[in-house]
């Protein structure tokens, strides 16, 4: 079992930023592929980034492209999610997951997530 905890959410103003990390324990962290996702009340749970195993590449959703970057430290086990240009849109709970089989349909592992609140 590998634990996630999500840490950094709060409440920022449009055009600001925020650095979202998350800490896991449990497994062997480079293992895992990490990722963040995020959920508003009532939509589904909808991707933000992926990181692979050494950090060496990543990828975003076209709606965080080029305004937020992911990154990990695999001798702290911690994966982080810088976010800049914040918009009201960017509002969400964030969380953290971790897939070992990147090909395997659903994620391994979820934290219990931290909310984000983005004023216009």
């Amino acid at each position: 079992q590998m634990h996630l905890v999500e840490s950094g959410g709060g409440l920022v103003q449009g055009g600001g930023s925020l650095r979202l990390s998350c800490a896991a324990s449990g497994r062997t962290f480079s293992d895992y592929v990490m990722g963040w996702f995020r959920q508003t009340p009532g939509k589904e749970r909808d991707f933000v980034a992926a990181i692979t195993w050494g950090g060496d590449s990543a990828t975003y959703a076209d709606s965080v492209k080029g305004r937020f970057t992911i990154s990990r430290d695999n001798a702290k086990n911690m994966v982080y999610l810088q976010m800049d240009s914040l918009k009201p849109d960017d509002t969400a709970v964030y969380y953290c997951a971790a897939i070992r089989d990147p090909d395997a349909v659903t994620w391994d592992y979820w934290g219990q997530g931290t909310q984000v609140t983005v004023s216009s």
